[in-house]
């Protein structure tokens, strides 16, 4: 989890997707659709990805994708769109620093 940690940390938004993850586009969307950039691992296409799915999942992230704002866990589709839904996302993303209004 060291690794994920730095790879986190210095990031407004991250997350972690599957190119084939259909669940894992719409996030990105709706992410980019805020104007937001968020810095995206593929982890079906990056050295070490299955290493960090593993590490992910033995921090209780048992789907794809796993998203981070401002550093925090935040956690899968399910919590983001419930965010998105209660009107939470938007100023989680400006406390992080990824949306400026």
């Amino acid at each position: 989890m060291d690794r994920v940690n730095r790879m986190v940390s210095d990031r407004p938004v991250v997350i972690f997707s599957k190119s084939s993850c259909i669940l894992s586009h719409t996030i990105k969307s709706l992410f980019n659709d805020f104007g937001v950039n968020p810095t995206v691992y593929e982890l079906d296409e990056i050295a070490r990805g299955r290493e960090i799915e593993q590490a992910l999942s033995g921090h209780g992230c048992t789907t794809i994708p796993v998203v981070f704002i401002g550093g925090e866990l935040v956690g899968g589709a399910n919590e983001i769109m419930s965010l998105h839904l209660k009107s939470v996302l938007k100023q989680m993303l400006i406390r992080a620093g990824a949306l400026w209004v």
